[in-house]
């Protein structure tokens, strides 16, 4: 069992589940658009947010978010010793250094100083892209360099009597990520921070986070997560909480499954799903409840059998079933409707 820290009212490691980190897109020294982004991530299900301070004028519009966010605040820092401490003294929750770039070990240990007098956990933040020079002219594999950059500095904050401590070994390479999460599992019993850094646009970025991510996790490696997209950070707590969902580790809202559809659907089954996704987008049931949408009598419901409640189209009506049996049949201009009207029936009247 990996260590328990906390960023702000969330626990990370020990027994608490694995949570669903983003990172506001926003200026930081817009406040309302910073403020309203992290309210829309958290309506998505976010629950820990990540914001940069790039420069000494974003430290004051900074304080007041982290006052404002509804959501426990980790501050970004790269390079700066400064601007570290000048957030921790705004009250941050947590800190992310990447402590290759912030410059000395002197410097680094003034962090330390004033995270620890705060009991504010620090995410030692290793990229591929970012290893110091004498761990590249080593020699091995990327993901073992990016380990012993990672347990040096471990070792560092340990002899500084620093052990509020948070691990992520990111690659924009899938191998490489799974590779160097692997290993240092092995070495340390801190919680692990998930991702696969830079992981491009929405299609590519939750393909490569789903593999990186999802296999680490049904591994059992893993505490916190964030997906990497150039997208919408809204996007990437939709893409978070569906990796959670098909490893088993959320028990609570919608699962949607789907046929890919043929020449026997009479329906545009695409749309019809698509409508669904959104009536129930913010819908959260507090358990999970399975649900089919299928083209035709032969992938539901008998396909779909495991199902809590779906509907099933032949050539004139949509059939909606519950746990396998028939419930009723409708017209399919208004089959979507019904079923919604069922789902939150189903999600309310049983336990």
């Amino acid at each position: 069992m990996k260590k328990e820290i906390f960023i702000g009212n969330v626990g990370i490691g020990g027994n608490h589940p694995v949570s669903i980190q983003s990172m506001t897109s926003t200026d930081t020294r817009d406040i309302t658009a910073t403020l309203n982004q992290i309210t829309a991530l958290k309506d998505a299900g976010c629950e820990i947010i990540r914001v940069a301070v790039p420069a000494k004028d974003a430290l004051v519009p900074f304080k007041t978010i982290v006052e404002k966010s509804p959501l426990p605040v980790v501050v970004d820092i790269h390079f700066d010793v400064y601007l570290a401490i000048k957030s921790i003294e705004a009250g941050v929750h947590g800190i992310r250094i990447n402590p290759g770039n912030i410059g000395s070990n002197k410097k680094v240990k003034e962090i330390l100083i004033a995270a620890n007098e705060r009991k504010i956990p620090i995410r030692i933040g290793v990229n591929a892209g970012s290893l110091e020079k004498k761990y590249w002219n080593a020699p091995g594999s990327t993901a073992g360099k990016m380990v012993a950059s990672v347990m040096d500095k471990v070792r560092f904050f340990e002899d500084n009597q620093f052990f509020n401590i948070k691990i992520s070994l990111k690659s924009s390479d899938v191998i490489q990520t799974v590779q160097a999460y692997r290993l240092i599992d092995k070495k340390c019993d801190y919680p692990l921070h998930l991702g696969v850094t830079e992981a491009g646009t929405f299609f590519s970025g939750a393909i490569k986070s789903a593999i990186g991510i999802g296999s680490l996790l049904l591994e059992g490696i893993g505490s916190t997560i964030r997906v990497s997209l150039t997208d919408d950070p809204v996007q990437e707590i939709k893409v978070a909480k569906e990796i959670l969902q098909v490893t088993g580790l959320r028990k609570t809202g919608i699962e949607m499954i789907s046929c890919p559809t043929c020449s026997r659907t009479s329906v545009d089954l695409i749309a019809l799903v698509k409508e669904a996704e959104r009536e129930l987008a913010h819908f959260k049931p507090g358990r999970k409840i399975v649900v089919a949408i299928m083209g035709c009598e032969v992938n539901g419901p008998g396909e779909a059998k495991e199902a809590d409640i779906g509907i099933a189209f032949s050539q004139k009506y949509g059939y909606i079933f519950k746990k396998g049996e028939m419930l009723e049949k409708v017209e399919p201009n208004r089959s979507i409707t019904r079923l919604i009207e069922l789902i939150k029936d189903f999600a309310g009247g049983e336990t």
